[in-house]
């Protein structure tokens, strides 16, 4: 592929979208060839892993949707991404569809002989149709967009659909016969789910107009106007068979309701119960009368008119694979020296002669001629994001020497270094104009994570500009050569219906902040956003990037546009590029090595680096008398115990008996429990030295990082473990693996074909300890992942249950969070989860971090304790500040949904179920969306409060977390042979969890944490 897109003429390159796509869901993508099969075994026995096959029976769905065959004698509904028929009376469902399409949203043609829907198997939601029997599916639509919510007229001549074709989503009709497409709304703003009225003259759809949101009617002139309005979310408009009115769904004040509205003014009326939990879908008419529509799990039956209610029963069989493969393993007892692979930010001298990086910690400089880094800075802070000044007598990094990140500048011939700006909030990616007097730069922006200030500073005034705001993950900024124009790699939505899309380059003028997107590949992403370009060349002529993971550079004019096609310089995987001041060179990471490559005659230099560490392994003995002792299986505590360390490991748990040699803890009246295990935070080296000693001083001793810069975060993983900085055990992946389209700054898009390759090659030379696939990833690419994942004898994890839990994802992040669809198979608007995901859970034995704290936890807390702030560890590491940020986000988020705090609960309900019937439950919070540590406690603190006990939520955060991550060999209890990583408390947990927050010391591989040293500030 890379070949001959190097090939291909600037013209073709931008109709890349409309060919390559269309090519690739043929080639890669293989569809259903009998798609009645659909739950055939697709794992069976591969690459030489057992599998043991599990048998479930599903009863409920959700957020299923339905529709009823013409004759009324079929339903035809989706769950977990699948398309079954149903006979009208219930009973057993039948697949009409494979398992790995995510097909949704079905509907009948008017003759009954097939179903339209909407499906992924190509990485994009495309409009498909399958028989009433099925076989295999007819893709009706194509190319890069998605197309969605599929809709037959009445003569079975069209289909209506929403698409983002068009910049925004909008409404379109196909012509079956033809396969001519029609654009039939175009204002700026959203229009989905339509709909076409009985007699086929007018179409309903639900807009989000800001001149008037509701649902709109076009009639056969199209004409436009607006039929109703409600502070709600409307969802599925449907005409009545007969009369001019609508039925639609309507989620207001914290109900999702069923209603029905009559055209032209009037009536309109609930038909659900308040109390329901009605699926944003649309209705059946089985008559003038009656309907079925999709509520509480199940397909349910009303008349006009009568309240009462009937259920339509259906099973669904399923088989799942428990995999079973050769874990890694992790040598925790090593004292080897090895080699530095957290190489965070190389960037080259404009001489070429040296390159500036972060590593352990600290500053470090690698010179020409010399595999030997000096190291220029030894403290115990962190510097990153070095830039040189284009004369190559400075450079600019960012410090957290006085608490944030601030940015320095630092003289290369004295080493003197200045504080130039001392600011409010941390400073990330400095970059130096060309004449070296101002520097850009990004700022935090304290009310939203993710969110930047792009800032100029005028070096001679200290004079700060904003460039550009607010700015989600951009990349580092570059300057063009007369400092008249920066550009950055910035997220570009393909709709604001739905947050994901492209990155490209983003050009914007210093002079009077306008901007421009512009891309080299229509519709494709660059590489992850944060220092992998674009890079200006220092003469002006060309910008420096990675985009499919290898190295490229397109012709710019002096205003950054682009003179022609893009070329491939790299075959290999090539990430953070910098240029040398000539021009003719650049500087870049290969993997795990640093390379120079010629853009004159391609040439490709080795830089070797010998840079090395070891783990910090303590000796001696030390002995723990533990008044009480929580192992992290059992119920009750052993009491009056010693503990006996001998170097990192725990020797013997024995009877307490005076005089042992080593040093004494003496917590005899206090309880000592297994370290806890953080299972979902993304953290940056931007948060500074005091991150490490955070997760400590909350009894954190395990961290599991599922997505972020690999060298950022194996530079931290590093430092830890050296003990160059204090904190816990890291479990990594790096960039989060994703579809053609990506949100996150960390995601790594396009990875079809041989990126994809590049990615995984860069899993196994990283030593990643596991690889987490997002939401826009197709299937049949993740089952890719979780093959080569396992070979390797790492986990995979993902947003997914199914059927990604048939082919052997090992975990699932949060209850529900970001979908594609743009609602979850996991929850329902009303935070419910039904038995099929209960059963699919427990049954698959799936591990899943629900971050109950980010999706409610927290603020609940905020609501409803009135001492959640008073803990020492708050004190030491958050401001008053906070406070009024937690309580002012409780209050919005209650103020948006006034039924926020009645239905968090439900959350809490589901998590207790899949405790209380064996499943696998780990806590997480996904910080820093919400605050590190802090919110680790109130996820603690939900689960106790949602019914689950102390016990089982302290061995979810100990044993079955160590299970998830595949180290319960070494970790998660407290027993002989077993990690030294403990922490003593003030109190009984088992009793009282909050009693975890009376941290007194923590011990680490044997290392002893005191608590007032973990929360003093590093000087």
């Amino acid at each position: 592929m890379m070949n001959k897109l190097n090939a291909y003429s600037f013209n073709v390159l931008n109709s890349f979208s409309k060919k390559y796509f269309k090519t690739l869901s043929l080639i890669l993508f293989v569809l259903p060839l009998n798609a009645a099969l659909a739950d055939a075994d697709i794992s069976g026995t591969r690459h030489g892993f057992t599998l043991d096959s599990v048998k479930v029976k599903l009863t409920e769905g959700t957020n299923i949707a339905l529709t009823l065959s013409p004759d009324k004698k079929t339903i035809v509904m989706d769950l977990q991404g699948t398309i079954y028929s149903v006979p009208f009376s219930g009973g057993q469902a039948k697949p009409l569809t494979d398992p790995m399409g995510d097909c949704r949203q079905p509907v009948f043609s008017p003759d009954g002989s097939k179903i339209a829907f909407q499906a992924f198997w190509d990485g994009n939601f495309h409009i498909y149709t399958v028989g009433l029997n099925g076989g295999s599916p007819v893709q009706l639509t194509s190319g890069v967009f998605d197309d969605r919510e599929p809709c037959y007229s009445p003569d079975g001549k069209k289909m209506v659909f929403s698409s983002d074709r068009s910049g925004n989503y909008d409404v379109w009709e196909l012509d079956l016969a033809s396969g001519e497409l029609t654009q039939l709304t175009k204002d700026a703003a959203n229009d989905f789910f339509p709909s076409y009225s009985a007699d086929g003259s007018q179409i309903a759809y639900v807009s989000e107009r800001t001149s008037g949101p509701g649902i709109y009617i076009m009639d056969s002139k199209g004409k436009e106007k607006l039929f109703l309005t409600s502070k709600g979310k409307l969802s599925s408009p449907v005409w009545h068979p007969k009369e001019q009115k609508i039925i639609f769904n309507n989620f207001d004040q914290g109900k999702s309701l069923l209603d029905i509205a009559k055209v032209g003014g009037g009536d309109w009326e609930t038909l659900s119960e308040n109390t329901e939990d009605v699926f944003p879908f649309k209705v059946a008419w089985i008559s003038e009368t009656e309907y079925l529509y999709t509520s509480d799990g199940l397909i349910k039956k009303r008349k006009l008119g009568d309240k009462s209610v009937s259920t339509i029963p259906f099973e669904v069989g399923m088989s799942l694979s428990h995999d079973k493969y050769k874990l890694k393993v992790h040598d925790f007892n090593s004292v080897a020296t090895n080699k530095v692979k957290g190489i965070r930010g190389p960037v080259v001298s404009p001489d070429g002669n040296s390159i500036a990086f972060t590593a352990l910690g600290d500053m470090w400089l690698l010179k020409k001629g010399s595999d030997k880094p000096v190291q220029l800075t030894n403290d115990s802070f962190i510097e990153i994001d070095p830039a040189w000044s284009a004369d190559g007598k400075q450079l600019a990094y960012v410090c957290d020497r006085k608490g944030n990140m601030d940015l320095y500048v630092r003289d290369m011939a004295t080493g003197a270094e200045k504080l130039v700006l001392n600011a409010t909030d941390n400073i990330t990616f400095p970059s130096f104009s060309a004449d070296g007097s101002k520097i850009a730069y990004y700022q935090k922006d304290p009310a939203a994570f993710g969110r930047y200030f792009l800032k100029m500073l005028e070096l001679s005034s200290n004079k700060e500009t904003i460039l550009y705001a607010p700015l989600f993950d951009g990349s580092q900024p570059s300057w063009s050569a007369d400092g008249k124009f920066v550009v950055i790699s910035a997220l570009q939505p393909f709709s604001s219906r739905y947050r994901e899309g492209v990155s490209k380059f983003l050009v914007i003028s210093t002079v009077d902040k306008t901007f421009k997107f512009i891309t080299p590949i229509n519709e494709k992403t660059l590489s992850t956003r944060g220092k992998n370009g674009p890079y200006w060349s220092p003469d002006g002529t060309k910008f420096a990037f990675s985009m499919d993971g290898v190295l490229w550079t397109v012709a710019v004019d002096k205003e950054g546009n682009l003179l022609n096609a893009p070329r491939r310089l790299t075959n290999e995987l090539a990430e953070n590029p910098s240029w040398t001041g000539d021009s003719k060179s650049i500087v870049y990471m290969a993997t795990d090595i640093i390379k120079k490559i010629s853009l004159a005659d391609g040439s490709v230099t080795t830089l070797p680096i010998n840079l090395t560490y070891k783990i910090k392994q303590p000796t001696g003995q030390v002995v723990v008398h533990a008044g009480k002792l929580f192992n992290g299986r059992s119920k009750e505590y052993l009491t009056n115990v010693d503990v006996i360390i001998v170097g990192n490991r725990i020797q013997k748990i024995e009877p307490h008996k005076a005089g042992r040699a080593g040093k004494i803890i003496d917590a005899s009246k206090q309880t000592v429990i297994p370290g806890l295990i953080e299972m979902h935070t993304h953290q940056t080296a931007a948060a500074g030295e005091q991150l490490g000693r955070l997760w400590l001083g909350y009894g954190i001793t395990t961290i599991r990082e599922p997505g972020g810069d690999p060298y950022d975060v194996i530079e931290r993983k590093e430092s830890w473990a050296s003990g160059r900085r204090a904190g816990p055990r890291n479990f990594y992946t790096g960039g989060i693996l994703d579809g053609s389209r990506i949100y996150y700054g960390m995601n790594v898009g396009n990875v079809a074909g041989a990126q994809l390759d590049l990615e995984l090659e860069k899993a196994k030379r990283l030593g990643y300890d596991m690889m987490k696939t997002y939401v826009r990833m197709p299937d049949a690419m993740q089952q890719r992942v979780t093959i080569f994942a396992h070979n390797l004898g790492i986990p995979v994890s993902s947003h997914e249950i199914y059927p990604a839990m048939k082919y052997g994802v090992d975990a699932v992040e949060h209850m529900g969070a970001t979908s594609r669809r743009g609602y979850s198979p996991k929850l329902s608007a009303l935070n419910n989860s039904y038995q099929d995901v209960v059963e699919l859970l427990v049954k698959s034995g799936m591990n899943i971090t629900p971050t109950a704290s980010l999706q409610g936890g927290l603020p609940m807390l905020v609501q409803k304790d009135p001492d959640f702030f008073d803990n020492k560890q708050f004190k030491a590491f958050y401001s008053e500040d906070a406070i009024g940020e937690l309580k002012n986000m409780t209050s919005l988020r209650i103020k948006n949904n006034p039924a926020f705090l009645s239905s968090f609960g439900n959350i809490q309900k589901t998590a207790k179920a899949m405790i209380d019937q064996g499943g696998h439950v780990t806590p997480g919070t996904d910080s820093p969306i919400i605050q590190p540590g802090l919110s680790y406690h109130a996820e603690l603190q939900s689960w106790v409060d949602g019914g689950i006990s102390p016990f089982e939520t302290l061995r979810s955060a100990t044993l079955f977390s160590a299970e998830a991550l595949g180290v319960s060999k070494d970790l998660g209890t407290l027993e002989t042979g077993k990690l030294a990583d403990l922490v003593i408390i003030e109190g009984d947990p088992l009793k009282n969890i909050k009693d975890v927050l009376n941290v007194n010391t923590v011990i680490r591989n044997g290392e002893i944490f005191p608590i007032d040293g973990l929360l003093k500030k590093a000087n």
